[in-house]
């Protein structure tokens, strides 16, 4: 049997349905007498249902078209020439000319045959692409899914301005962190969100945000370590190694 104090380490695990039926019913017990934990198992549960819709990552639709257009240009038969014809009465020119017409032919044959090999080699690394992008977009929905089943997660909402506002979930035991933000205004063009670690005001890189999503669910790039806090803030397209702009955002860790 779980202890009180055991028990106020599963509110992640509740929040994620990880509970085994006579754990969910003990936790539930002490749920209905402990405000903190109720207040924390509401935030998470808010956290799940944004990170089933904002976490999964769909290869983007540029690839997919360009996978479909390399595939239906492969032709899989390259032309092949026909036998040279014998020996037959034709004049000399006429046979010269035929010389020339067999070997422009075949330069052009090697060099079409050479452009399905080059064509095949680049849709197959398309779809080498895509599935990466596949397996990258698992491995992180894992990982999120981990951070917030933690027994040890904690919670933190916070309102980040015009409108929007963001979560960020912390294991110590896996050290790391999930941010989910909900209604995040759109940037101009060349521009993106960078999330960091704030480790006693020194900001370190945790990563970049999707600029096309209003609503996100991000594993922080890296480990916690000794931040106590985050931050968010503009920069140009691809990240910068250090912020080149003020915080739009800064929220403390959950202790």
């Amino acid at each position: 049997m779980n202890t009180a104090a055991d028990l106020h380490t599963l509110t992640g695990a509740y929040a994620a349905d990880a509970l085994d039926d006579d754990e969910r019913a003990q936790f539930e017990e002490h749920l209905a007498q402990c405000s903190s934990c109720a207040q924390e198992v509401l935030e998470l549960t808010e956290t799940v249902a944004r990170l089933a819709a904002a976490a999964s990552v769909a290869p983007r639709r540029a690839l997919k078209d360009e996978v479909l257009t390399r595939i239906a240009s492969v032709r899989q038969d390259v032309p092949r020439g026909e036998p040279a014809p014998g020996p037959s009465a034709a004049p000399r020119r006429a046979r010269r000319f035929s010389r020339w017409a067999l070997a422009a032919c075949l330069a052009a044959a090697a060099a079409f045959g050479g452009t399905a090999v080059w064509q095949h080699q680049q849709a197959q690394d398309a779809r080498d692409e895509a599935r990466q992008a596949q397996a990258q977009a698992r491995e992180q929905s894992q990982q999120l899914a981990e951070v917030l089943a933690a027994p040890d997660a904690r919670t933190r909402t916070g309102e980040l301005g015009d409108g929007a506002s963001g979560t960020v979930v912390v294991s110590k035991d896996l050290d790391k962190a999930v941010f989910v933000a909900d209604g995040m205004a759109r940037l101009p063009g060349g521009k993106v969100y960078q999330l960091w670690f704030n480790e006693g005001g020194t900001m370190r890189s945790a990563g970049l945000m999707d600029a096309g999503r209003a609503t996100e669910a991000v594993l922080m790039q890296g480990k916690v370590g000794g931040a106590t806090g985050m931050g968010i803030t503009v920069e140009p397209a691809g990240g910068s190694a250090e912020p080149t702009s003020s915080p739009v955002a800064l929220m403390n860790f959950p202790t």
